[in-house]
Formats: structure tokens, C-alpha cells, sequence
């Protein structure tokens, strides 16, 4: 990491003073923080499953695990379908080009429904894939079921992202901020209906939890359309739908220039985090619990990271329609210095606060005193991890893509992964050894990606 903090010093040397930088952090933080709220709320859902599914039994809360670590990998590669959106819509709104913003939206929208739909019938067909990963059989006869629902809810999940993309790319952050923050205390009511049988409804448990998020996955999409159409700020937009609303081959290449590989980049990512939890529940139900809980902590403070990632990414794409090279160099500068700001926070936070976080999602001891080991090691590596998602949201803002897609690949999967392997069962050190591999693996990313953007915003 010094190599990147020294990166980082001689970026800010070239791209103006404190002042300047603060200058464009100020302008960042305001279209920043409801795309933090949104990300937030997102996995606030499986926060909220969770901690009432890890009220009934440590098996149910294992299931739980082993389904979002499998439905990950499908999750993000819809969702980094529908990142080409808003950076070319950003850059569309930077010439100011209205109908091409519109058809951008038209054609994205048409991608992700078709990719929504495509992996909610892969999902739901390939649901008897969890019999062939070594785990509890269990915990797989739970799983099962919850596995089908969760798979089917891609679909309206990734048609919200779609739209919401659109009026992110546009720079109207709380509009998918303020549909989120309704949904997430209906997804809370929901879950306490569907998982305990209140209300006179059956006691669903751990497929209560997945009706909850589909039912209210639908609503948000239904939601975001209602606004989109109806409100006066997107109406100038879809009024030229007659002659923007086409399906056009460049246009669809182009959003798939950004979209695919972007899918690759979150999808190795998600795998690499997938396929360790898959390893570590090789280890038993007990250990799988633990890890989940302190994965689904990291996750949720991941998301501001991310939140960042999307608003500098915007603002860079944005100053890269205008040409302004030192302008995009500013907006990156301060956008990852204040990711590490965040990662030191977050690293703090979890150190001292590693033996309370656990009992917001399980009361066994066990479960309690390893997840509380595992946090320290997330300590370690919320530093990398927010830069790291900052560096790909600002690559991905000047349509640098292709080389930051083997990075990725290369941090997880040649440095990450192994590393984490040999360390959990060739050293015996368990569940602490795949953790040292997301540190390194992390780590290796952050370095490549950032030093990647610092370079290439030089003059």
C-alpha cells in the first residue's frame, strides 16, 4: 500500500493544491452519498434477512450464507450489465445531447431486461446445483428453496438498477436514493410476516426471507417506472422516445463495451469472495455461520466505498465528455483519497467494536468468538477495498475497461484465491487463511488499478 499512497501524493502534487481537491470532494459528496444510501439499503436487505433468519437457528443462518455466496456471482454480472448506463449517459449529458441519453436509456433498459430474464431462468433451472458443492446436507435442503426465490428476484432487481442507472448518469441521484429508503422498512415488515408467520401467515422462516426480497424487488422496479415516466425532470427525456427509442447496434456495442466487462470485473470479484465461502464451508456449518456474519458487515460498509466508486466514476465521465483532462484528474484525486479516509474509519470501527457486531446476527459462542477473529482481518483490508472500488468506478468513468479486467482477474484469482487456499488447508489456519487471501488479493487490486488511473489522467 505505500507504493499507492506515494502514487497518490504525486497525483495530488500534479492536480492542484488542498484546496482544489476539497473543491471537487465538496461537489463529489452530494451526488455521492444517496447512491451510498441506495447501495446501503441494498444490502440492508440481506442485513435484515439475516439477523431474523439467524434468530431461528445457525443452520438456517448457514443456508443463508451458502445461497448469497452461490447468487452472488449471477447478481453482479447482471448488475455490471447495467453500469455502461450511467457513465455514457453522463458523458451525454456533459455534450449536452439529450437524445442520445434517451436512446442510451432505451437500449440499456432492453440489455438488462433480456440479461434479468436470462439469469433468473439459469438460476432457477440450476437450483440443484448446491447438492454438488461438499457442503451440510442440511444446510443444502435449506437452501434449496430460498435459492429458486432469490434467483427468480434478479430479475426485478436488475430492471430497478437499469432505470436507476439512467437518472444516476444524469446526476439525480435521490431518485433511486429516496425508492430504496421506502423499501427498505417494507422488506423489514415483510421478512417479520413471511419468516416467523405473523399475521396470520404461515411460518416460512428461511423462504420467507426470499418472498420478502422478491415482493419487494418488484416494487421498487414499479416504483422507479412510475417516477421515470411521470415526473417533470425525466419527462423532456422520455418525450423523445419516438425518435430515440430504437434499437441501434452501435449503441447497444457501446454500452456492452462498458457493461461486459464490467460484469467480468464485479463477477470475479463476487466469485473470488464466493467461491471462498464455498471453501470455508468445507470447514462446517459453525465456521460457514461466522464468516457470513462478518462478510455481511464488510459488505455493508463496502457499499459506501461503491457509492463513491459510482459518484466519481459519474463526475469523470462526465468531465471526460468535455475533454477537461485536468478536471478529471482532480475529481479522481479527491474521490480516492477520501475512499482511504472512509477505509481507516471502517478499520477502526471494526477492531473495537469486533465482539458486539456479531450478536446483531447470532447468540451462539462459537459462532460469536470466530466471527470476532474474522473482523480483525476485515479491519486489515478496508483500506484496499475501498480504494480499489474507487479505481475501478473512475477507470470505468474514461472508458478504461479491458486492462482493468485482468487486473481484477489477477489480484483474485492468480494472487487472492490461492494464497487464501494454501494458507487455510496446507498451513491448517482455517477460516483466517482465506481471509489473508482477501487481503492480498484486495490489496494486488487496489495497487494496479489506481496506479493504472494516475497515470493515465498524467501530463
Amino acid at each position: 500500500m505505500c507504493f499507492l499512497y506515494w502514487g497518490i501524493y504525486k497525483c495530488c502534487l500534479f492536480a492542484g493544491h488542498k484546496n482544489a481537491m476539497l473543491s471537487e470532494l465538496r461537489k463529489t459528496i452530494p451526488l455521492a452519498y444517496p447512491l451510498i444510501l441506495s447501495n446501503l439499503t441494498q444490502v440492508a436487505f440481506g442485513l435484515i434477512d439475516t439477523a431474523m433468519v439467524g434468530a431461528v437457528d445457525y443452520l438456517q443462518l448457514a443456508a443463508a450464507g451458502l445461497v448469497v455466496n452461490v447468487v452472488a456471482i449471477p447478481q453482479v454480472i447482471g448488475m455490471g450489465i447495467t453500469m455502461g448506463v450511467s457513465p455514457l449517459v453522463a458523458m451525454a449529458n456533459g455534450q449536452g445531447d439529450k437524445k442520445r441519453a434517451a436512446s442510451l436509456f432505451y437500449n440499456g433498459f432492453i440489455i438488462s431486461t433480456v440479461a434479468g430474464i436470462l439469469l433468473a431462468i439459469i438460476l432457477f433451472l440450476g437450483r440443484f446445483f448446491l447438492t454438488h458443492l461438499n457442503q451440510d446436507p442440511a444446510v443444502v435442503q435449506l437452501a434449496i428453496p430460498y435459492f429458486s426465490i432469490m434467483g427468480i428476484s434478479l430479475f426485478p432487481m436488475i430492471v430497478f438498477l437499469a432505470m436507476k442507472q439512467f437518472a444516476d448518469g444524469l446526476e439525480y441521484t435521490k431518485t433511486g436514493m429516496t425508492i430504496s429508503l421506502i423499501a427498505l422498512p417494507v422488506n423489514a415488515f415483510l421478512c417479520w410476516v413471511f419468516i416467523f408467520g405473523n399475521l396470520g401467515m404461515p411460518r416460512m422462516e428461511l423462504v420467507g426471507a426470499g418472498v420478502a426480497t422478491l415482493a419487494t424487488r418488484i416494487l421498487q422496479a414499479i416504483a422507479m417506472a412510475v417516477v421515470l415516466f411521470n415526473h417533470r425532470i425525466f419527462k423532456p427525456y422520455i418525450q423523445l422516445r419516438k425518435e430515440a427509442w430504437i434499437l441501434k447496434k452501435e449503441t447497444i456495442k457501446e454500452l456492452l463495451h462498458i457493461g461486459v466487462p464490467s460484469s467480468l470485473q464485479y463477477a470475479m470479484e463476487s466469485g473470488a469472495f464466493s467461491v471462498s465461502g464455498i471453501m470455508i464451508g468445507w470447514l462446517g456449518a459453525t465456521v460457514q455461520a461466522a464468516h457470513q456474519i462478518a462478510l455481511n458487515l464488510a459488505s455493508f460498509t463496502f457499499m459506501v466505498s461503491v457509492g463513491l466508486s459510482l459518484a466519481g466514476s459519474i463526475r469523470v465521465s462526465n468531465a471526460f465528455g468535455q475533454q477537461n483532462i485536468p478536471l478529471m484528474r482532480k475529481i479522481g484525486v479527491s474521490t480516492l483519497v477520501a475512499s482511504l479516509a472512509y477505509g481507516v474509519v471502517c478499520a477502526i470501527l471494526f477492531i473495537l467494536f469486533r465482539d458486539q457486531l456479531p450478536y446483531i446476527f447470532n447468540t451462539d459462542p462459537t459462532v460469536i468468538n470466530i466471527a470476532a477473529s474474522l473482523l480483525l482481518l476485515a479491519a486489515v483490508f478496508q483500506l484496499s477495498d475501498a480504494s480499489q472500488a474507487v479505481g475501478v468506478g473512475l477507470l470505468r468513468g474514461i472508458k478504461d475497461v479491458k486492462r482493468p479486467t485482468l487486473y481484477v482477474a489477477i489480484a483474485y484469482w492468480i494472487i487472492g484465491i490461492p494464497i487464501g487456499y494454501l494458507l487455510s488447508f496446507h498451513f491448517k489456519m482455517g477460516a483466517a487463511g482465506i481471509w489473508l487471501g482477501f487481503v492480498a488479493g484486495l490489496t494486488a487490486s487496489s495497487i494496479l488499478l489506481n496506479h493504472r488511473f494516475i497515470k493515465k489522467t498524467s501530463t
